[in-house]
């Protein structure tokens, strides 16, 4: 079975596979076909493909045409699917629904690594959480350069440094990573998350768990992720919150809902009370922010205080980003593909979570329900 790695287009630098990989797909039986260029970005030039048994493609519309099996991050020439080529990759099925719908008007096969189910058998091929433990630690760099302060306590002949104040909004992958960047860097941090139970991870990082009292029994949804909650709990928490924020250097945020607008967490009125060169880093930019006044993509500066809407953080690391993806997405690839040829059989819940489109339908019912809701 031919396995294409087309070029990544639309500013993503990260790759789908990485050199160190591509030998357990051809023990495998797998002939791997890599774009000329493909990982240039990220680190890994053609050579060190070819050196480990990939063949180097020079012509894109050839590997299109070639390839059994494409493995992509987020880029796709929709234009060059055809019936029955299967397609693994990122394809935001929940906030993107329509691009599900036409990759299977190709008659394409699709796979969604963002329905990758929570489970242990699938955790070594959990991409989300490989690419929230990058972006996890890039925010608190990002907010380590803009920050007008030094992180750590320092003791010097000039005087003491007191440490910078980091508070962590969401503990999951991404807020646990933060919270242990930040710590690594010196600085005091506090986190909150709705999920209470998440409270011995925040702590086993070295964050102090910020609690507030709010009714959070019904918090928690499918795959330990956050559910969404009424306007009513919203205003509360913030109400809560407030009293932190003012208090904090840098708050970093990463509460999103799979498939739904984030929830605003920061108001605008909360950034008026943060301190003069504060600095927030919203990870949830690309679901319209957690932040009241977050423009996703940019910084901007209100009241003395930077905001950061970052897009895409995990592709500005894309050395350790491809490597952690390819394991995941090889891992997938040679779980699904037995014997040669893709298994498709929908007794097991990895394959039958995260199949998203085949034989000109889509076939994911949450998907499917979406696509529906908007027609």
């Amino acid at each position: 079975m031919i396995v294409g790695v087309p070029r990544e287009i639309e500013d993503e630098r990260r790759i789908a596979l990485v050199p160190s990989v591509i030998p357990l797909l051809t023990k495998a039986s797998f002939q791997v076909f890599v774009e000329a260029g493909a990982g240039v970005e990220a680190g890994y030039p053609d050579t060190a493909f070819s050196n480990r048994g990939a063949t180097i493609a020079t012509d894109s519309t050839e590997l299109y045409k070639t390839a059994e099996v494409l493995l992509r991050v987020r880029s796709l020439r929709m234009d060059l699917l055809r019936p029955g080529q299967v397609v693994i990759g990122f394809l935001d099925p929940l906030g993107s629904p329509d691009t599900v719908n036409a990759i299977a008007h190709t008659g394409a096969t699709a796979f969604s690594m963002e329905l990758m189910p929570r489970i242990t058998r699938a955790q070594s091929m959990d991409a989300l959480s490989s690419m929230a433990t990058v972006a996890g630690y890039k925010a608190v760099l990002l907010a380590a350069d803009r920050l007008p302060k030094l992180f750590p306590m320092l003791m010097t002949a000039a005087g003491t440094v007191t440490p910078a104040k980091v508070f962590v909004i969401g503990a999951g992958v991404a807020g646990l990573q933060a919270i242990a960047t930040a710590r690594r860097l010196g600085a005091v941090v506090q986190a909150y998350d709705v999920r209470p139970a998440v409270r011995d991870q925040v702590e086993s990082v070295g964050a102090k768990f910020v609690e507030l009292p709010l009714e959070t029994s019904d918090t928690e949804g499918k795959g330990g992720y956050a559910k969404a909650q009424d306007e009513a709990f919203y205003t509360k928490q913030r109400e809560l919150m407030g009293r932190v924020v003012a208090d904090t250097d840098v708050v970093i945020t990463t509460a999103a809902v799979p498939g739904k607008t984030a929830p605003v967490l920061i108001t605008k009125e909360m950034v008026a009370g943060m301190p003069s060169g504060s600095v927030i880093v919203d990870l949830a930019a690309e679901r319209g922010g957690n932040c009241e006044l977050t423009v996703p993509g940019q910084t901007v500066t209100e009241h003395g205080v930077s905001i950061l809407g970052p897009l895409n953080l995990a592709s500005t690391v894309p050395y350790h980003a491809s490597q952690l993806y390819a394991k995941n997405i090889s891992t997938f690839l040679l779980h699904i593909a037995k014997g040669g040829t893709i298994n498709l059989d929908g007794d097991d819940e990895i394959l039958r979570e995260t199949l998203v489109a085949r034989g000109g339908q889509v076939v994911n019912p949450r998907v499917r329900e979406l696509i529906e809701a908007k027609s």
